[in-house]
């Protein structure tokens, strides 16, 4: 493949899982000697991006205001001065904008069109933007599904499954138990230092990811006699009080108040993995994909949650055991006490890796600039 000036339009670089693919994809076209440049508001990751050898243009091409259609003029002089090749759109509102600025263009000048559905939209002609591209990328078959359910009309031959993936490295297989884990993780906080089992929810603090399904079965082991405990990393963040406030009250109430663990979030969640005997992932919404499941199969433990959207996939693949039909709590607390009686086996690959996501993009970048 040619060398290629490649543009990706999101909101902001500040955290999350759109701006962690567009790191490692602008990371993979520098590494194959392709130029990347990024389009956005700004934010914390802009220093990370510059370090892989992209190049970063801020414009505010996430706010929600009619204001920012005036961008769509900035962005087709921006494409046409550095002879873009392929734009890639990845959130909604940069989509609209990369699209009004390609009309103005035409012939070879014109970029070729790329957009990444990376989450379950509610269906709308501002989401149907998302099945714009010349290419669409679905980071799941589940995504895949729910475009062609939702939007019909989509051209089943352009849209190509590329699932996010991890780099297994950072996340490697550990023995279980492992000792030195878990006496990192009882430095943490106090009620991670008892011996029984260690269960292990990460995410922010919102009740999308399912805190209070997450205690309600700690109360349940905890009723028939397991000393477990339970630790939520990422839950305790600026903003989010009266949320932590209203999940104390309720711990409180199940008198397990001193079997959980609310902390900050972590940068060392591989070794929270490590040091747990089982993870959650108990989102009330289906997620597109859900990349937790993965990290904790890498590194050797278990998984439990509910079996819908990208989570139940990955499970019904990697370790069917551990998928529970949502919201039934009886069933959630029957595969727990399982699942700690008798962990299944680890994956023996993780498919889902960070090479072959980042090679498949460029692939797709290639069909389209060969």
């Amino acid at each position: 493949m040619r060398r290629l000036t490649v543009i990706q339009l999101l909101p902001a670089l500040e955290s999350g899982g759109v701006e962690r693919s567009t790191l490692e994809i602008a990371e993979a076209l520098v590494r194959a000697g392709h130029r990347a440049l990024v389009v956005s508001g700004g934010g914390r990751l802009v220093p990370k991006l510059q370090a892989l050898g992209a190049e970063h243009i801020q414009l505010d091409v996430g706010r929600k205001s009619l204001l920012t259609l005036r961008h769509a003029r900035g962005l087709r002089a921006l494409f046409a001065r550095e002879r873009v090749d392929l734009v890639h759109a990845r959130s909604r509102l940069p989509a609209w904008l990369a699209l009004l600025a390609l009309r103005g263009m035409k012939g070879t000048t014109k970029p070729r069109f790329v957009t990444t559905v990376h989450g379950l939209n509610s269906p709308s002609r501002y989401s149907a933007v998302m099945t714009r591209g010349e290419r669409v990328i679905c980071v799941s078959e589940t995504v895949r599904d729910y475009v062609l359910r939702q939007y019909p009309a989509t051209d089943h031959a352009k849209l190509r499954v590329i699932p996010r993936g991890i780099e297994v490295a950072t996340f490697p297989r550990t023995a279980h138990p492992d000792a030195a884990a878990r006496a990192w993780a009882a430095a943490q906080h106090p009620a991670l230092a008892g011996a029984g089992p260690l269960l292990l929810l990460p995410g922010r603090g919102t009740r999308l990811k399912g805190h209070a399904d997450a205690l309600q079965l700690l109360a349940g082991l905890r009723h028939h006699g397991m000393a477990a405990t339970l630790w939520l990393p990422g839950v305790r963040e600026a903003g989010r009080e009266a949320y932590i406030a209203e999940l104390e009250r309720e711990a409180a109430s199940l008198g397990i108040a001193e079997a959980v663990a609310f902390t900050p979030p972590t940068d060392q969640i591989a070794r929270a993995y490590a040091a747990c005997d089982l993870v959650l992932q108990l989102s009330r919404k289906p997620e597109s994909f859900g990349r937790t499941v993965v990290e904790a199969l890498s590194v050797g433990r278990p998984v439990l949650g509910w079996a819908h959207g990208g989570v139940g996939e990955l499970l019904a693949q990697l370790q069917p055991r551990g998928g529970v039909t949502p919201f039934d709590a009886g069933a959630l607390q029957q595969a727990a006490l399982d699942l700690l009686a008798q962990p299944p086996a680890p994956p023996a690959t993780i498919p889902y890796t960070l090479h072959a996501m980042q090679e498949s993009t460029l692939a797709v970048y290639a069909e389209l600039n060969g």
